[in-house]
């Protein structure tokens, strides 16, 4: 003879399917309290505005990634330097996270209290990775950090694993900035990032961004880099302004087939010299 195997009861079941659905429910709003708080992170830590600068035009755009419990940390931000010059820095926290997003914030104030003691770009992005270091953070991220002096017509600038930045001006030209860089902020001691100087001869624009805009299943960084360029030599040559540039950037973070991060800040140059913007 067979027995027949004791069956829960059907009260238990919906008690202990209750007990499942309340416990799913309380992570998933604990997962969406902790997103939220990031993105009011992010915030808080980027500029509200961009300040007005003599001989250049500034735009931003910028869009996180807020898909699931992915939080990134890029940042964007331009300032005022002595002598009527412009700091500015872009740059990409690694990791997707609370952390990332603190982070961020740690690295936008330290370039701009180090940009106090010296405005040469190399020298910003090795004192800023040495103070990083001693914070012990284990986290790294990707820099590129501008001067520019639209009076004198000059731009100094220094990489720290970051993508390059492109530029274009009115008479046609237009390329993406290949200088030597150094590694990433935070990972390496003592680390010399060399400074890039260039004259600018013709009236044009700058376009510093963050991989999330021009790399991902979808489209190669090389790809996106050469479209970015394209897009910034029309505006260039067309005198369209700045700000239609940027969200001409921005969508094309649309196509690239991930959920990061995207960061845009372009910069027209219209002071200098009577001849002024490409790079010679």
């Amino acid at each position: 003879m067979f027995r027949k195997r004791p069956t829960d009861n059907s009260e238990d079941l919906l008690v202990r399917l209750g007990s499942l659905t309340a416990r799913a429910r309380e992570l998933a709003e604990t997962q969406r309290s902790r997103v939220e708080f990031a993105l009011a992170l992010q915030r808080d830590m980027l500029p509200s505005d961009l300040p007005s600068f003599p001989g250049a035009r500034l735009a931003v755009r910028y869009e996180p990634a807020n898909h699931g419990l992915n939080v990134g940390g890029d940042w964007y931000d331009a300032f005022s330097l002595p002598g009527g010059q412009i700091g500015m820095s872009i740059g990409d926290v690694q990791g997707h996270n609370i952390e990332a997003a603190a982070f961020m914030g740690q690295v936008r104030v330290a370039l701009r209290a180090l940009a106090s003691v010296t405005g040469d770009p190399g020298e910003l992005l090795g004192r800023t990775n040495d103070l990083l270091i001693s914070l012990r953070a284990d986290l790294f991220a990707t820099c590129t950090f501008l001067r520019l002096d639209p009076a004198a017509g000059t731009l100094e600038c220094a990489r720290a694993g970051h993508i390059p930045h492109i530029w274009a001006t009115t008479d046609g030209r237009s390329g993406i900035d290949d200088s030597e860089g150094g590694p990433p902020l935070g990972v390496l001691r003592d680390v010399d990032y060399p400074t890039t100087r260039h004259r600018l001869t013709a009236h044009g624009v700058f376009v510093l961004l963050t991989d999330g805009v021009v790399e991902g299943p979808s489209l190669h960084v090389d790809e996106g880099l050469d479209r970015v360029t394209r897009l910034a030599g029309i505006t260039a040559v067309a005198g369209l302004d700045v700000d239609a540039l940027a969200t001409a950037v921005m969508k094309l973070a649309a196509t690239v087939g991930h959920e990061d991060d995207a960061a845009v800040l372009v910069v027209g140059h219209d002071g200098g010299p009577a001849r002024s913007a490409a790079e010679e």
